[in-house]
């Protein structure tokens, strides 16, 4: 993946135009959003949902607005799910870029190299066929510009330790910098709707307590289908390891609500973890 990545989901998950897709994101974020132009302060985590923009798309733009109302990223890691499992248990790509119909956002290398030396593999077959990652850069090229950098990992479900290492690792390079750390993650998925609620809200209340091993263990032992819950443990230990205080439930929902049909959801959170 040397040169461009092409979007495998444009049209699909979300319009394949610019200015469908501007128009959309426009439609999902709230009126009040800023410009963004201040540069973010410190560290910032981000959880947001990664399903087709029609179901997912508020929950999502809830997540972004207020990593925009915090500043602009200096570049963005977006942790996703591996849902092919290609690659290695943590993917690393570390160059070329990625196209969507917003423009052309490259990978930052020098980021990307820190990572791998830190131990992370670099497998780029990871991404030829995942999608958690790139549905969530029309958001942040519409917010911060088209060219922001960022660096995608794709994370396989592993040994709660592996997880936690990784987590470490990145908050050593996030540390000090003015950078997003974005996790693409849905939540619980094909239950009735007050079933889902109900397992969603117990994750949720363990992310929010940073409860790392809480969270692991139910997502192990209750077998969730939450696709990116190891992203969210690795984010989790980026958290403790920067002794972030602040960890905030910003918007939740289901694909029923926008489908009607509450037999079987799929749920969406935004959560925001910082310093505080």
């Amino acid at each position: 993946m040397k040169g461009v990545r092409e979007p495998i989901v444009a049209g699909a998950f979300y319009p394949g135009t610019a200015a469908a897709l501007s128009a959309a994101i426009d439609g999902l974020l709230p009126a009040t959003v800023p410009a963004a132009k201040a540069p973010l302060a410190g560290p910032v985590g981000l959880v947001v949902p990664h399903a087709g923009y029609v179901y997912s798309g508020g929950v999502a733009a809830a997540g972004f607005s207020e990593l925009a109302r915090r500043g602009r990223p200096e570049w963005v890691l977006v942790l996703g799910a591996n849902h092919t499992g290609l690659g290695r248990p943590l993917s690393l790509a570390r160059v070329g870029s990625w196209r969507t119909p917003l423009g052309t956002a490259p990978i930052a290398t020098d980021v990307a190299d820190r990572l791998a030396g830190e131990g992370i593999a670099v497998a780029e077959e990871a991404f030829l066929r995942e999608h958690s990652v790139e549905v969530e850069l029309p958001f942040l090229q519409h917010l911060f510009g088209s060219e922001i950098p960022f660096v995608p990992i794709a994370v396989m479900l592993q040994p709660l330790d592996g997880l936690v290492a990784a987590g470490e690792r990145i908050a050593d390079v996030v540390r000090g910098q003015g950078a997003a750390v974005v996790v693409s993650s849905d939540f619980t998925h094909y239950e009735p709707q007050d079933v889902a609620e109900e397992i969603d809200q117990r994750a949720i209340e363990r992310i929010l307590a940073l409860d790392v091993d809480g969270f692991y263990e139910s997502l192990v032992r209750e077998d969730l289908s939450i696709c990116g819950g190891a992203a969210i443990v690795v984010v989790m230990a980026v958290a403790r390891r920067l002794g972030w205080a602040e960890a905030r439930l910003l918007a939740y929902g289901t694909s029923g609500d926008a489908t009607g049909d509450r037999r079987a959801v799929v749920g969406y959170a935004s959560i925001v973890l910082a310093e505080g």
